[in-house]
């Protein structure tokens, strides 16, 4: 919920400035959107979180906790105009996070991740007023998490908590298009929502730590700044 209320402040701190200046009829980069391919890159921040869905209902002291932190993201933005008001983009990028796993019997796995993340988005934007664009944009994407354990033979009996090193999402988001006099900046909100289950069960299938759970998928929150 933090996440959402930074960005929505955010934005509606910068909506506010470009309103305003939006009366000065001066329009920016007038034939950027005339433009078939662009490239550009961005930075931010991201919120990752797992899902936990269990075989049978836990107790409310049988819950597993996941504590998350924000965490980095960087990559490079190539974008093909399909339509007047509809992109294909490819962001590549590299994200890094870490979590800790709380475990009912005290137990606590940390988890870092640094993952290769390719997204394949459809961009719809509204008209362009002035030099304000919104949009929204949706997709399919990958990832590679590069720290993943997911060969190591230990489990959790030797405290490793195993994930799956390759997944897949499907993506939905808005931003907002800022034409400036030189470049165009476009913050975003997006969310990331795994497909598949990551968890790799311990080797005992009475395990305390995994026996329980049916299925763990990333849910995750990006704020991306990108600058074409």
């Amino acid at each position: 919920m933090r996440v959402f209320s930074i960005f929505l402040l955010l934005f509606f701190l910068l909506s506010n400035v470009y309103s305003q200046s939006s009366n000065t009829k001066i329009i920016n980069l007038q034939n950027f959107d005339q433009k078939k391919i662009h490239f550009g890159y961005y930075i931010g921040l991201n919120n990752y979180n797992y899902k936990l869905d269990y075989l049978n209902n836990p107790k409310s002291d049988e819950i597993i906790n996941i504590e998350n932190s924000f965490g980095l993201n960087v990559g490079l933005i190539g974008d093909l105009k399909l339509k007047k008001y509809l992109n294909l983009r490819f962001e590549p990028g590299l994200k890094t996070n870490k979590l800790n796993v709380l475990f009912p019997n005290g137990d606590e796995r940390k988890i870092k991740s640094t993952y290769i993340h390719l997204p394949l988005l459809l961009k719809y934007s509204a008209k362009r007023y002035n030099n304000i664009k919104p949009y929204i944009l949706g997709g399919l994407s990958t990832s590679f998490n590069l720290s993943s354990n997911q060969d190591n033979p230990l489990d959790n009996s030797a405290n490793v908590f195993r994930v799956k090193t390759n997944t897949f999402y499907y993506e939905l988001g808005f931003g907002i298009d800022f034409y400036l006099q030189y470049f165009k900046f476009s913050p975003s909100l997006r969310g990331v929502f795994s497909l598949k289950n990551e968890l790799i069960t311990d080797l005992d299938p009475n395990s305390p730590w995994t026996s329980n759970i049916n299925k763990m998928s990333t849910r995750g929150v990006f704020i991306n700044f990108a600058f074409h």
